[in-house]
Parts: C-alpha cells; sequence; structure tokens
C-alpha cells in the first residue's frame, strides 16, 4: 500500500531527539512497530516516527483508517488534540497549537457565517453534500485566552508570551525554545530586540540569551514592573510609555490644582 507523508502534517511534530528516536527504534527492532499507524486516505497521520523507521528496516507495520475525517482542517484539529493531550510535548509547543487550532475554528466559523448568509457562493469549487459540510459544534471553540491556555495547560500571560514569540522572534531564537535553551518568559523578551540581535543571541548559547533577556528586562523595568514582569512591552514602546507617564503626572498635578482651587473658592 502507498503511503503518503505530507509535510504540512509532520511539521505538527517536534521531531524526537536522538536518543528518544534511538529508544523507539530499539523497541521497534525487538518487539515490532505494535501499535498500527493512522492513514486518512493515503496520507499518513499519525506514526511519521514508526513509519521512517519500518521503512528503514523493511519492517512490517499495521494501519487503520480514520472513517471520521471529512477535509484537512478535521486532520489538522485531530493532530493537534492528540499532540495537546501528550505529556512529552513542551509548554511552546503546546502554546503554539493552541493557538493555531483557535485559528482553524474561528476560520471555519467565518466559513460557516460566510455559507449561511443568502447569495453567498461556497468556498469550494464543486458542489458537496450538504450533510458532508455539516460538522459537530465545537465544545471549546477557544474564543478566548483564558481558553487557550487552558487547552495548552498553561497560564494566561504565557499564552501572551507565545503569541509574542511567534509574531517577532527570528528563527533562531525560536529553535533555541524549542530546544530548551531559554525559557518562554526569557525568549518573549528576547524577541523586542531586533532580529539581528536576537540572532546574534541565540548563536551565542544559553549565557548569551539570558544576558540578553536580562538587558530588556532592565529596560523594562526602568518604565513599569509590570511591563519587566510580563515581558510583553517593546523597546521600542519604552519612549512612548514614558511619554505617557509623563502626560499622566501633568494630568494628575492639573486636576490637583483644580481641588485646590475649588477648595479655596468654597472656603472664601
Amino acid at each position: 500500500m502507498q503511503i503518503t507523508v505530507n509535510e504540512e502534517l509532520k511539521a505538527y511534530i517536534d521531531p524526537l531527539t536522538p536518543d528518544e528516536h534511538a529508544a523507539l527504534e530499539r523497541s521497534i527492532l525487538a518487539e515490532g512497530c505494535r501499535d498500527a499507524l493512522v492513514l486518512w486516505g493515503d496520507v499518513l497521520v499519525d506514526g511519521h516516527n514508526r513509519y521512517g523507521i519500518c521503512q528503514k528496516h523493511g519492517l512490517p507495520f499495521q494501519t487503520v483508517q480514520n472513517t471520521r475525517f471529512q477535509s484537512m482542517e478535521d486532520v489538522h484539529l485531530w493532530m493537534i488534540d492528540q499532540h495537546l493531550g501528550r505529556r512529552s510535548v513542551s509548554d511552546f509547543q503546546r502554546g503554539v497549537l493552541a493557538l493555531r487550532k483557535r485559528e482553524i475554528l474561528a476560520a471555519r466559523r467565518a466559513q460557516a457565517v460566510a455559507s449561511a448568509e443568502p447569495g453567498t457562493p461556497s468556498l469550494n469549487d464543486a458542489p458537496q453534500d450538504a450533510s458532508k459540510v455539516a460538522t459537530a459544534p465545537e465544545p471549546n471553540p477557544l474564543k478566548s485566552r483564558a481558553d487557550i491556555a487552558k487547552a495548552a495547560r498553561l497560564s494566561s500571560s504565557q499564552v501572551v508570551q507565545i503569541e509574542k514569540i511567534q509574531k517577532q522572534a527570528a528563527p533562531e531564537l525560536v529553535a533555541a525554545v524549542k530546544a530548551g535553551a531559554i525559557s518562554i518568559n526569557a525568549a518573549a523578551a528576547v524577541a523586542s530586540l531586533p532580529a539581528e540581535e536576537q540572532k546574534s543571541a541565540a548563536l551565542g548559547g544559553k549565557d548569551e540569551l539570558k544576558q540578553a533577556a536580562k538587558r530588556v528586562r532592565e529596560v523594562y523595568r526602568k518604565v513599569s514592573p509590570e511591563a519587566a514582569a510580563s515581558s510583553v512591552a517593546l523597546p521600542e514602546d519604552v519612549q512612548a510609555l514614558q511619554a505617557r507617564v509623563a502626560s499622566l503626572s501633568a494630568e494628575n498635578q492639573s486636576l490637583r490644582a483644580q481641588v485646590a482651587e475649588l477648595q479655596a473658592r468654597l472656603m472664601a
């Protein structure tokens, strides 16, 4: 049977470490491939590492079809849920997966709303049976950050930091987070730096990353303790924040002067 490895699906899986891959390979060589590979048609959905090892050594394996999938979106959501439930998946990757699930569900809701509008053409070229297009309501649509945090077993602040890393981090910094060379909190701080500085810090290793995070936090601390704790503010925001603080201080002084003037009038 021909099996197709979809690179987009494979990207959902963090690669095993050399030790983990070697342990899995020893297990399969000793006991065979005990768990069936999950397919959707000829597309491999679950079991990429086992499939690669079996192909390498010419070992037999079993397959099972998941007949509930009706679209590639269903496949993506199933894979995300599978990985969200695994203890071996890192905090960062769980956050990334939960955010990806939110995007898929939001796009699905938008498509459903658009399809429900009179006269709106289907997004697909060919007409489809409505019974096949309809899907069961998602029990948790992940509309809020708290929903995402719960699904990923993280705090809401960690979700904010992961969103920032996704939007601003250089590829080298993202790789460092995935490798465990830097924490999510510290990576969110370093992501505030220009891309070249991020890259330089990441290539410098753990110590350089720690120093870069420390430098950024010191800048935040001069502006606001909350910004230092959350690592959400950006260096380019510092001047704006300082200006805002100055503006609020001036406004406060003006209000105090007005109150004093009113009090003087009342006492006159």
